[in-house]
């Protein structure tokens, strides 16, 4: 049986991710920079803190999580002339390898998810 104070967390998701399309595309209509494509941008900056909230502390949301807050920091810097994509992709790559090494070397517990259950036969 579910938690009902999970089931109440992960209720939040879909609304959050509405709130987040509604909002990005209200800054599209609204002209609100338009060198920035604003629906993609939130939608990773709000899925990077939800996983963060919501997915507990583990090695893949320790991840997750802030490269997704990361990805929408370089988004936006290409996407107003700050960087280009090929400089964006390596420094993303960098920050990803970083993340990982971090959570492998930092007594974080794996994800329950993705270890492996003894047989009960």
């Amino acid at each position: 049986m579910q938690d009902s104070t999970k089931g109440k967390q992960t209720g939040v998701i879909c609304p959050v991710l509405m709130m987040t399309v509604g909002l990005g595309w209200l800054f599209t209509v609204w002209n609100v920079d338009v060198r920035i494509h604003w629906v993609p941008v939130l939608g990773m900056a709000v899925t990077g803190a939800l996983v963060l909230l919501l997915g507990g502390l583990d090695k893949v949301t320790v991840v997750l999580g802030p490269l997704l807050l990361i990805t929408t920091f370089f988004a936006l810097l290409r996407q107003t002339g700050y960087i280009s994509f090929d400089v964006e992709l390596p420094c993303l790559l960098f920050a990803a390898g970083l993340l990982m090494l971090m959570a492998h070397l930092a007594p974080i517990p794996t994800p329950r998810w993705l270890v492996e259950q003894p047989c009960r036969g």
